[in-house]
């Protein structure tokens, strides 16, 4: 039993001993601190490196206290407020060792601005709990709104160790004040900070006033960053603590969102005063992307509040550096507001590096702070003078602050509009003198009573212009918006839009009529011509055809109503215009067309109506006679009046005419379009009998009509169908009278019209652009049978074989592809496959057909120019053309009405043997025709003499028996 006992009891001890280990540990016992000695004379003493920092290690903390007079190291343990809070602690010691007792102030700051960084900045909170005094009185707390203060009581003689509790993890900064000079610090501190807030309150307002009243862009700007450094200003003076009693955590989110509202409205006014959106398009974007950043970040304040604020103080930096560069370039590139922001953007740049050391903890004294607060008040107001200078030195007028009359006033100056003011009650007109000296009238010849500008006024407005202001005087209300026109001194009339109001007097009635008079003449004479040039011909100043069927379907109504009206269509078509127009050029085309409308106009009565339907055709609507005798008699007139001869130059150009005419026939011509339709079939019925006939409208053409529908039909499918053929006719070398070529000749097999010749169905396919696929297959042909006589026949120089090429196939670029095509196909040599172009198809487009035909003779194609010399052709860009042929035209090469060939034929063959060409002579018909030829120069000729077109096969045995004959 004594045994067990004592096992017990050693257990016991076992026990006690663990637990006050485990105590020992949890209350961290620490060495004895230095004490700082307290002279009576020190007004304050920092404290901040004195003290020892204890992290979090419990709720209880055991320390040592400093050696007291005796010399002796006591233990005091300390208990946390709150239970489980687990606070962080600091000690220092103090020591009187005076003969009298000492009253001190324990200030720890919630916030400086010296030393709380840049990144997560310490914004400042409640820094103290409770102090714990080893002896003597305890500490009492003292009420400060901006720092914990605690009163010290310490005898005469004594060492007291002071345990503070703390609320954040950091203590920035821990003063010893006496009292008195403490309250002296605030009382001054609070008069300083005072004035500042008073400043910037002032500056925000003024700056807030101006932005009313100017309305100027910049003034907002400005203004925003007064009121942000005003809130930033009352915050970190306190002062907003004293209006909102806000707490230490909220303060800390006001403090954060007032730095970032700061750099904020920085950045807003260098966008704004530099104007950075006109210069750089990524300018603006940047800012907005940049702003909504910082606006952002005041959200996160809420959350984060030293996230925000230290990212918001680096944005403030940037601004600070950026615009700094900003405006000393823009200021080498002459914008004076760079140049006139330069001093303060520099103070500014200052200002931000002083805070950066200020924050660092590179600047510590107390005067540093406030000093910063009112310096950033006064940058402020430099840039408040500087916009303020910027605004009122260019004026108001540059700066967009006017007011709406002075604004209405600048726009009148700004549009050249003249003033019009008529005086009611004394009947008295007043303009502006620029319109007395446009109508070349004395000055004040104007003005006077307005019923003086009734003589000036076209006797057509005057009615209107005096019903225009009787009404506004009836009225009361209501505006003006007339146009007049009034005479110069020279008789001439200007168009005037006259836009005014009523200005009623304090009795309801009119007391002024005012507005504004703008010239529009040119707008006038501009529309005039618009209208004109919409229903003209442009050439001739005929009616076009809208025109023309707007006269006809008022004839054709006014049939119904009169008996008497029959109006009859005379369609006119110039025969063989298109050749004219190659022949002598279009300009010379375009004069004979004008002669031809202005002789037509003659003939025709001032009731009637000639106008120009297209290139070569005219109508006629014929009211003034009805009896068909006597119309025809005015188709005759008509007919020997086109065919009288132009001269052009020292040339006369024959003309002929196709005639038809649509007599009125109700049943027949219910709508304008038939009766025009009805004339231009009778047209195209007598072109096709050979032309330079009148013929009238009967019934049966139509059906003639319907056989040109067929063909159109039947040529789409000829290809298909196998009806057409190429024939060759020769050309022959007039040195020894072989076969040197042949030119490839089209003809249709129509199944029932039988063959038809080019002429009766190209100008069909060229209308319909089958053209296009006839072409082509011509020239897929005569290579075909080119590469077969090459093949055959060994002959040098070898054959050649000529192919014809339209306009439709000249303009279009795959040309350039199908003689490509075509020549890798066959075997043929170089320049044996000879492409023909007329001289007036190459000058439609001289430019774009002078790169066509280069690409075709660089691709080995050789080029002919067909009827040569009877187009307008310039020598100049003859030579620019690839041409290795010329073709002459078979007129120059028949015998004149003398009896002998042209002499400008013998100019024709100098001059392509001169340009390095060779020449064949179309028309050759007799013997003697080839004999003169040869002996003028010609290298080739064609014609019947020397055969008719021929087949392929047939073309084979003549080149056959040429070569054996050989």
């Amino acid at each position: 039993m004594s045994s067990a006992l004592r096992v017990w009891n050693g257990l016991r001890r076992c026990q006690v001993w663990l637990v006050f280990a485990f105590l020992l540990l949890a209350v961290a016992p620490a060495q004895a601190i230095q004490s700082v000695r307290i002279p009576l004379d020190a007004t304050a003493i920092d404290l901040t490196k004195a003290v020892e920092n204890y992290g979090a290690q419990g709720d209880r903390l055991l320390v040592s206290t400093a050696p007291g007079s005796d010399g002796i190291v006591r233990r005091i343990e300390v208990r946390a407020l709150e239970p489980g809070s687990h606070p962080n602690w600091i000690v220092f010691a103090l020591t009187n060792d005076t003969d009298e007792q000492i009253e001190r102030l324990v200030v720890a700051p919630h916030f400086r601005l010296v030393g709380s960084g840049v990144i997560w900045p310490d914004l400042g909170a409640s820094r103290i709990s409770a102090i714990t005094a080893s002896q003597s009185f305890p500490p009492e707390r003292v009420d400060s709104p901006d720092a914990d203060v605690f009163r010290l009581t310490i005898d005469p003689g004594t060492t007291v160790t002071y345990v503070a509790e703390l609320r954040s993890a950091t203590l920035p900064q821990l003063y010893l004040w006496q009292p008195d000079a403490y309250k002296d610090k605030l009382i001054s501190l609070s008069l300083y900070k005072g004035i500042v807030i008073g400043v910037a309150g002032l500056l925000a307002l003024f700056l807030t006033i101006v932005f009313v009243v100017k309305g100027a862009v910049i003034f907002p700007a400005a203004a925003a960053l007064a009121w942000a450094v005003l809130a930033y200003v009352c915050i970190d003076f306190g002062f907003w603590d004293k209006i909102f009693d806000t707490s230490a955590q909220a303060d800390r989110v006001w403090r954060a969102g007032a730095e970032t509202s700061l750099a904020a409205t920085l950045l807003v006014f260098l966008f704004a005063y530099l104007n950075l959106n006109r210069w750089h398009v990524r300018a603006s974007r940047v800012a907005i992307g940049w702003l909504v950043f910082l606006v952002a970040l005041i959200g996160l304040a809420v959350f984060d509040a030293p996230i925000a604020a230290g990212v918001a103080r680096i944005s403030l930096a940037t601004v600070a550096a950026v615009g700094f560069i900003l405006v000393l370039y823009l200021s080498t590139h002459g914008y004076d507001r760079a140049v006139m922001l330069i001093p303060t953007w520099f103070l500014l740049l200052v200002w931000v590096i002083a805070a950066g050391f200020t924050v660092t903890g590179s600047l510590t004294n107390d005067l540093v702070s406030p000093a910063l607060i009112g310096g950033l008040v006064l940058i402020v107001m430099l840039i408040g003078f500087t916009v303020m200078q910027n605004a009122f030195a260019g004026g108001g007028l540059g700066n967009g602050a006017i007011s709406d009359s002075e604004r209405k006033a600048l726009a009148l100056t700004g549009c050249g509009d003249i003033i019009f003011d008529w005086d009611v009650e004394s009947d008295r007109v007043y303009v502006s003198p620029e319109v007395e000296t446009q109508l070349g009238l004395y000055r004040g010849e104007l003005e006077g009573p307005a019923s003086k500008w009734l003589d000036i006024l076209h006797p057509f407005e005057r009615d209107r212009y005096r019903a225009s202001l009787d009404t506004m005087l009836e009225q009361r209300r209501g505006r003006i918006n007339q146009e007049f026109r009034l005479r110069a001194a020279d008789g001439h009339y200007f168009w005037f839009l006259l836009k005014a109001r009523p200005v009623i007097g304090p009795e309801g009635e009119v007391i002024r009529v005012i507005g504004t008079l703008a010239d529009v003449t040119e707008q006038k004479t501009a529309q005039t011509r618009l209208l004109h040039d919409a229903v003209h011909d442009n050439l001739t100043g005929l009616p076009n055809r809208e025109l023309f069927f707007d006269r006809l379907d008022a004839a054709l109504k006014l049939s119904h109503t009169d008996a008497q009206i029959r109006p009859t269509v005379i369609c006119i078509d110039i025969d063989r215009f298109k050749h004219i127009n190659e022949t002598v050029g279009f300009s010379a085309g375009d004069s004979i067309l004008l002669t031809i409308a202005r002789r037509l106009g003659r003939i025709l009565k001032p009731q009637d109506t000639l106008a120009r339907l297209s290139s070569d055709q005219f109508a006629a609507v014929v009211i003034s006679e009805s009896e068909t005798d006597h119309i025809i008699a005015i188709a005759n007139v008509i007919r020997r009046a086109v065919s009288t001869p132009v001269t052009f130059g020292q040339n006369e150009v024959p003309l002929t005419a196709s005639i038809g005419l649509a007599l009125f026939d109700p049943q027949l011509h219910a709508n304008r379009e038939d009766m025009l339709n009805d004339a231009e079939i009778a047209v195209r019925h007598g072109k096709r009998i050979g032309g330079n006939r009148i013929e009238v409208f009967r019934p049966s053409m139509r059906t003639v009509r319907s056989d040109r529908l067929t063909l159109e039909t039947d040529l789409r499918r000829a290809l298909d169908r196998g009806e057409m053929h190429i024939l060759f006719q020769p050309i022959i070398r007039l040195e020894d009278r072989t076969v040197a070529g042949f030119e490839a000749l089209m003809r249709w097999d129509h199944p029932r019209l039988g063959r038809l010749s080019p002429a009766e169905f190209i100008p069909v396919a060229e209308e319909t652009g089958a053209i296009v696929d006839l072409g082509l297959f011509a020239m897929e042909r005569t290579a075909r049978e080119l590469s077969a006589w090459q093949a055959a026949l060994d002959l040098d120089p070898p054959l050649f074989a000529s192919v014809n090429i339209s306009s439709r196939q000249l303009l279009r670029h795959d040309l350039l592809q199908d003689v490509r095509a075509v020549l890798s196909r066959w075997k043929i040599a170089r320049g044996t496959l000879k492409l023909e172009l007329t001289e007036g198809l190459v000058m439609e487009n001289p430019e774009y057909a002078a790169q066509i035909l280069t690409r075709i003779h660089e691709f080995g194609a050789g080029l002919c120019l067909d009827d040569f010399g009877t187009g307008y052709s310039s020598l100049a860009y003859l030579q620019r053309f690839p041409f290795d042929t010329i073709k002459i035209d078979r007129s120059f090469v028949h015998h004149n009405g003398k009896g002998a060939r042209p002499i400008i034929l013998r100019s024709i063959v100098t001059l392509a043997h001169d340009l390095g060409m060779d020449i064949v002579a179309e028309g050759a018909e007799t013997e003697s025709d080839a004999i003169e030829l040869s002996q003028l120069g010609c290298e080739y000729a064609q014609g019947y003499v020397f055969g008719h077109p021929m087949s392929a096969n047939e073309a084979r045995k003549l080149v056959g028996a040429a070569q054996a004959a050989a």
